[in-house]
């Protein structure tokens, strides 16, 4: 079922990412078709591996700049910049390069709650965004990187001594790690709002 669900997501995001291309042709400087555009590649980018989701990140994130070029007060394209520079930050193993791009994510979601106050969901992003360094610290720190991408890894080398103790941070780091994974769904609500702004599929015609 949740194969079924996850294919079924692939199909939307795909016809959404198609039809912004082909609105983008008529119209460049539509700024709600560039951030529709940009929260389909976002989402897509969750099921690609990490370079290629890497790549789309950064394509999701030049459409949504250029929505802003267009419309620089758009809190939607601020939020969803600033859940495609967290994700990307998540994918980078370095440190001091992840931390630049979670700096700018939280800078995004800042803006985006300057722009309407009162929507929780920025507000949360704000607050989840101020935890990310410490959760990518940890995550890399105990091999769970590639595991938190969805690549395959073998178990876990890490010395089973300190176990018990690190049981409790391990059970906070996954609630954690829940909490960011939540987040992330709420673009999945997001573009749901977009869908009703988006033409439907073309019906069949009649033969």
């Amino acid at each position: 079922m949740d194969m079924q669900s996850d294919f079924d997501r692939l199909l939307f995001f795909e016809h959404a990412r198609k039809t912004a291309e082909a609105a983008y042709a008529k119209d460049p400087l539509d700024a709600d078709n560039l951030t529709r555009w940009g929260g389909a590649l976002l989402e897509l980018s969750q099921f690609q591996t990490v370079p290629d989701s890497k790549k789309m990140i950064l394509d999701a994130i030049s459409k949504l700049e250029e929505a802003l070029m267009v419309s620089p007060n758009r809190h939607d394209t601020l939020w969803c910049l600033g859940n495609a520079h967290t994700s990307h930050a998540f994918l980078t193993p370095d440190q001091d390069e992840a931390k630049e791009y979670f700096n700018k994510a939280t800078l995004y979601f800042q803006q985006a709650v300057d722009e309407e106050p009162s929507n929780e969901l920025y507000q949360k992003s704000l607050e989840v965004a101020a935890k990310a360094p410490e959760l990518h610290m940890e995550i890399h720190k105990h091999g769970l990187g590639q595991q938190t991408m969805g690549a395959s890894t073998g178990p876990s080398s890490t010395s089973s001594g300190a176990k018990t103790s690190k049981k409790k941070k391990s059970s906070d780091l996954k609630y954690d790690i829940f909490g960011w994974v939540i987040l992330a769904v709420g673009i999945v609500a997001w573009v749901g709002f977009a869908k009703s702004h988006m033409p439907p599929p073309p019906p069949t015609p009649p033969r």
